[in-house]
């Protein structure tokens, strides 16, 4: 059977329910967040090989599941400190979304008795347009509600640190402008690679917990 966007959203919340039952004697005293995220993201991989036929991301595909209709990158991140990295590509990732969907595991992992567990705290599938910076696209939807011309968007860009120089900011100006981005959910800092934050997606989705047994921000 094919996987496909739907399928993957379902076995993601089935998995979580499956692996905070079992040990994980593989993770005892491991306390790296990258080997937790590897291994959490090589079991959900396997699990779903059982089931379905898909293509296997590449490094230099850059994302998990690299399907046109899946479109999709898994993360992984502890409660403690829930954020991690992706690739830079352009500046307009910070405003218009990383260009796929995030499919989010937020795990807290402890141990009992020399036993390890963990516990997924919260699974979010986060569409790709809703990838961009949270607090940017906040104020450039209320600056463009409001009418404001491109001197006023060029300067939150720069109070952004937004990089470009004067033609690219007013030629982003002009395409926020005529293009407004949706509300992103992400904190996104700018570095080498982008640095992906997600208390807002995962508050947003608290809110919406009652609407939705698995968090979806579509």
């Amino acid at each position: 059977m094919k996987l496909t966007l739907e399928t993957l959203i379902e076995e993601a919340e089935n998995f979580t329910k499956l692996e905070s039952q079992k040990s994980h004697p593989e993770l005892l005293g491991v306390s790296d967040g990258k080997r937790i995220g590897t291994y959490i993201e090589h079991e959900f991989k396997n699990y779903l090989k059982l089931k379905y036929e898909f293509n296997m991301g590449s490094s230099a595909q850059g994302i998990d599941f690299p399907d046109p209709e899946i479109n999709t990158d898994i993360k992984v991140t502890s409660t403690k400190k829930p954020q991690s990295s992706s690739p830079f590509k352009n500046i307009e990732q910070k405003i218009y979304g990383l260009g796929h969907n995030i499919l989010l595991f937020v795990y807290k992992k402890y141990e009992i008795n020399n036993q390890c567990h963990i516990k997924f705290k919260h699974c979010i599938f986060i569409s790709s347009d809703k990838t961009a910076d949270y607090n940017l696209t906040k104020k450039l939807r209320k600056l463009i509600r409001k009418g404001a011309g491109e001197k006023e968007i060029i300067k939150i860009l720069n109070e952004k640190n937004i990089p470009g120089d004067e033609d690219v900011l007013k030629n982003l100006a002009k395409k926020i402008i005529s293009n407004p981005p949706n509300q992103g959910y992400l904190t996104i800092s700018n570095a080498l690679q982008w640095r992906l934050k997600y208390s807002n997606a995962i508050n947003f989705k608290n809110q919406i917990n009652g609407k939705y047994k698995y968090g979806k921000i579509q």
